[in-house]
C-alpha cells in the first residue's frame, strides 16, 4: 500500500509551537506590542497572547495574523504546489489534478 504523505518526526503540536515562535520572532522584530499586533489584524489581543503561549488559534485568526505581518503570500504559496516522493506519485498527482472529489483507499 502506498501512502500519499510521508509521516515524519515532527508531531502537529511540535509544527503549532514552531508557527507560534516564528509569529513572535516577526512581531517582535517589527517592534509591535501584542495589543499593537491586536489593532492591525483584528484579532484580540488575548488571542495572540493564547496563541504564543498555548499554541492555539483559529485558522481565520491566524491568516489575520500572517497579514498583518506582512506574510500573505508567504502564506498563499503553502499547498499551492504537489509534493511527491516517486515518480509514480507524480503520475499519480497529474493524473488526478482536475478531480473534484476524493476516493476511496
Amino acid at each position: 500500500m502506498t501512502f500519499l504523505y510521508t509521516l515524519d518526526i515532527d508531531t502537529t503540536e511540535d509544527i503549532l509551537l514552531l508557527l507560534a515562535r516564528n509569529l513572535r520572532k516577526r512581531r517582535l522584530e517589527k517592534g509591535l506590542s501584542r495589543d499593537a499586533l491586536s489593532e492591525i489584524s483584528k484579532v484580540p489581543a488575548a488571542t495572540i497572547t493564547k496563541f504564543e503561549t498555548k499554541h492555539t488559534i483559529s485558522l481565520a485568526s491566524f491568516v489575520a495574523l500572517t497579514k498583518a505581518l506582512g506574510y500573505t503570500q508567504s502564506l498563499k504559496e503553502l499547498l499551492a504546489q504537489p509534493q511527491f516522493n516517486s515518480m509514480s506519485e507524480l503520475d499519480v498527482i497529474h493524473k488526478n489534478k482536475n478531480r473534484k472529489r476524493g476516493g476511496r483507499l
